[in-house]
């Protein structure tokens, strides 16, 4: 088992890196500046340079990786094109090539409220639609998947339980990114999350229940 971590360097992406590499689970990370990458990942991590927008290098990128986290998202910038290249452009060009590579399972980032149009984040250059556009790509890949929606990410941490729920079901809450690196490496262990949308948020008042559980529960 190997993992291709695309977006390893982003904050979420980061995360899912050391979660793998705690768990002693080899990592292929795809990285745009080499010696950036060196100062924020794990030496363990196997990096190869690379950019989801250059389609013909990435079957060569993912290497002898097996199974494939997708934690990309475009930067805030004033590039309305930012969105579409990145969330949608690059996660197809990761889904055609890990079919090509006959990945075994690709969990894939995306957001929660992706099918509301009037939403505030569409502001940004539309990005909830591309992701939208972008999960529905993968759901017609023949691929196994599973697409994590996170609520407002965090970067620190706190001890509340995981709610995850079926897609279109939650439309606020927040959650820490290493509760969703968690969430995606975890998917990639579990029966239980193949094929499936699940949106996550933590909730102080929720009950603590498993993975397995979490992902069973979801339809």
């Amino acid at each position: 088992m190997k993992v291709f971590v695309a977006g390893a360097t982003g904050e979420t992406g980061r995360r899912i890196v050391k979660e793998l590499v705690n768990r002693k689970i080899p990592v292929r990370a795809l990285v745009r500046n080499l010696e950036g990458a060196r100062e924020i990942l794990p030496p363990e991590a196997e990096l190869v340079v690379g950019d989801v927008l250059k389609a013909d290098s990435l079957q060569s990128a993912i290497g002898d990786s097996t199974f494939l986290i997708c934690a990309t998202g475009a930067s805030p910038s004033l590039n309305p094109t930012g969105p579409y290249m990145v969330d949608y452009e690059g996660t197809k060009n990761l889904v055609d090539a890990a079919k090509a590579k006959a990945i075994e399972h690709f969990v894939f980032v995306s957001s929660l409220c992706v099918s509301q149009f009037f939403h505030p984040l569409n502001l940004f250059w539309l990005i909830l639609v591309w992701k939208k556009q972008a999960e529905e790509y993968l759901q017609k890949s023949g691929l196994t998947y599973t697409i994590v929606r996170p609520g407002g990410l965090k970067n620190e941490e706190n001890q509340f339980p995981l709610v995850m729920e079926s897609a279109d079901t939650l439309f606020e809450g927040s959650v820490p990114r290493v509760k969703v690196a968690l969430v995606c490496v975890e998917a990639l262990f579990s029966p239980q999350s193949r094929n499936k949308i699940v949106e996550i948020v933590a909730k102080e008042d929720a009950s603590l229940k498993s993975f397995e559980d979490l992902f069973a529960s979801v339809s």
